[in-house]
């Protein structure tokens, strides 16, 4: 099966071409780096010629709405649009468990995104819950000299390559609509993950925890981006893959 891997390079990307030559498949890397500009809409014809189903793992450096649909809604319609031309059987995309709950900053993006994917025949959207990585992408943001605000947050966090193993399978099945959702075994406070990532680092740094304002702060602490009935459960926990990185 020859299977075309939008943001191929990319976190969980990267885990998806390895996962589908794994399984002796014919991975299509689309990228800059591969001649393809997604956002541009140049390139992506000439990597679909005999593709069978895409599986989309872009992502995009945006906290804002407004460049998170856009970035989203238009690449998006360049693979839905090319591959409507190019006869694709099945369009995958991977979104965030409660995005369409909470369309807010970035997940504004990915609800743009679903509901493309979702308006076609040939789509199924898989649902994960935020990457191991999460912390450090938060703290990243909010550090202040030695002192990280981190919203206070609840979280389910999963290994990429186990999100990649469900988006293979998917791909593998016939379109489904809303496919399945996958989160990690456990649940915990992005403070204390944040925490965790500092004691791991030897870091002196502190955590504090702020309460993110709005709807969107609510939908931060009650659970809504966390795994609900029906979710799957990935095996890697936060200590494991935390045990993995170097310091």
């Amino acid at each position: 099966m020859r299977i075309a891997i939008a943001g191929g390079t990319g976190v969980v990307g990267r885990h998806v071409v390895w996962t589908v030559r794994g399984r002796g498949h014919d991975a299509v890397v689309m990228a800059r780096s591969t001649g393809t500009d997604l956002y541009a809409g140049v390139g992506i014809d000439e990597r679909l010629t005999g593709v069978e189903a895409i599986i989309d793992a872009t992502s995009v450096q945006a906290v804002s709405a407004r460049a998170s649909v856009d970035f989203f809604r238009t690449v998006t319609q360049h693979l839905v649009t090319a591959g409507r031309r190019c006869g694709i059987r099945h369009h995958v995309a991977v979104s965030i468990i409660g995005a369409r709950e909470a369309p807010f900053g970035y997940y504004a993006g990915k609800q743009a995104q679903e509901d493309l994917v979702l308006a076609q025949p040939n789509g199924t959207v898989v649902r994960a819950a935020q990457f191991h990585d999460f912390a450090h992408q938060v703290m990243a943001r909010t550090r202040i000299g030695p002192v990280f605000a981190i919203p206070v947050m609840r979280s389910q966090p999963v290994a990429t390559a186990e999100v990649a193993g469900l988006l293979v399978d998917v791909a593998e099945q016939a379109p489904q609509g809303d496919g399945p959702e996958i989160a990690g075994p456990q649940e915990l406070r992005v403070a204390d993950m944040a925490r965790q990532v500092l004691q791991h680092e030897g870091s002196r740094g502190r955590v504090i925890e702020v309460p993110f304002p709005g709807r969107f702060g609510r939908a931060m602490r009650d659970g809504t981006l966390v795994a609900r009935a029906g979710t799957r459960l990935g095996r890697q926990t936060f200590d494991e893959w935390l045990g993995q990185q170097g310091r």
